[in-house]
C-alpha cells in the first residue's frame, strides 16, 4: 500500500509538480509550499531573544504585554510581502501553517513560548471571513501549535465591526479604525492564562493593541504577541 501511494504521488507530481511559491523551483519531497533555500533567505529579526526589541517597543506605554516579537522583517517588494500576498489574497492558506511552523520552532528554541497557555489569532469579521474563506492568522497559529503543542482558540476573540482595511491609513487612523472592535466570547477560558496573540504583520500595532485590550479586560490574564513580520518603515 505504501509503495502504491508513493507511485500515485510520483505520477501526480509528474503532471502537477509542486513548486515553491517564492522562487518557482520544484519542491523536494520533504519541503512544503516554500523550499528550504527560500526559507533560509527570509530576513530574520532575532527579536525572540531580545526583550526590549523594536516590536515590544511599539506597545510601550500603550498596552501591558509580557513580551512581543516578530520572526522576519517585512519590507515592500521583498519575498515575505509576496508570500503574505499569496496567503491573504490568493487562497494559498497552507503558506500560513508552513510559516507558522517556522515561528513555532524558532520561538520555542529561544524560550519565547515558555509559559504560554493558549494561542489566539487576530480574528476576521464574519463578513470578511466569508469573502476570503479563511483567516490567515488562524493558519499561522495552527502551524505554531503543531510544533509547540500549545492549543489554539480561534473562536474566543471576535471582531464585532466590519471596518475598512488598515492599508494606506496613517498611524492615528489605524488606531481609530480598530478601537474597541474586539470582544471575548468566553472569559472563563482565558482567566488565569497566558495568551499569545498571533497576527501576520505588526506595523503600527493598532490591531494587536485593540485585541490585547479586549483580552486584558478579563481578570488575571497575561498577554504576549508574535507575528510573522515586522514592518520597519
Amino acid at each position: 500500500m505504501i509503495r502504491l501511494l508513493a507511485y500515485i504521488n510520483s505520477f501526480t507530481e509528474l503532471f502537477f509538480p509542486r513548486i515553491c511559491y517564492a522562487c518557482g523551483n520544484h519542491l523536494l519531497e520533504n519541503e512544503e509550499e516554500i523550499c528550504n533555500r527560500c526559507l533560509r533567505a527570509l530576513p530574520r529579526t532575532g527579536f525572540e531573544r531580545i526583550s526590549d526589541n523594536p516590536v515590544s517597543k511599539v506597545f510601550w506605554g500603550r498596552v501591558r504585554l509580557e513580551k512581543a516579537a516578530s520572526l522576519y522583517y517585512y519590507r515592500k517588494g521583498e519575498m515575505l510581502q509576496q508570500l503574505l500576498h499569496r496567503l491573504k489574497y490568493k487562497g494559498h492558506y497552507q503558506l500560513g501553517r508552513v510559516l507558522g511552523k517556522q515561528v513555532g520552532n524558532i520561538f520555542r528554541e529561544a524560550g519565547f513560548t515558555e509559559g504560554i497557555d493558549m494561542i489566539i489569532p487576530v480574528p476576521l469579521h464574519e463578513r470578511k471571513f466569508r469573502q476570503r474563506g479563511y483567516n490567515q492568522s488562524e493558519h499561522i497559529a495552527t502551524g505554531i501549535s503543531e510544533v509547540t503543542g500549545i492549543p489554539t482558540a480561534g473562536n474566543i476573540l471576535v471582531r464585532t465591526v466590519h471596518n475598512p482595511s488598515q492599508t494606506f491609513k496613517g498611524r492615528y487612523e489605524r488606531w481609530e479604525n480598530v478601537k474597541g472592535i474586539f470582544r471575548l466570547t468566553d472569559t472563563d477560558s482565558v482567566r488565569g492564562k497566558h495568551i499569545l496573540l498571533i497576527d501576520d504583520v505588526v506595523t503600527t500595532g493598532a490591531t494587536i493593541e485593540s485585541c490585547a485590550r479586549a483580552v486584558l479586560r478579563c481578570e488575571d490574564v497575561k498577554v504576549s504577541v508574535a507575528s510573522l513580520g515586522y514592518a520597519d518603515f
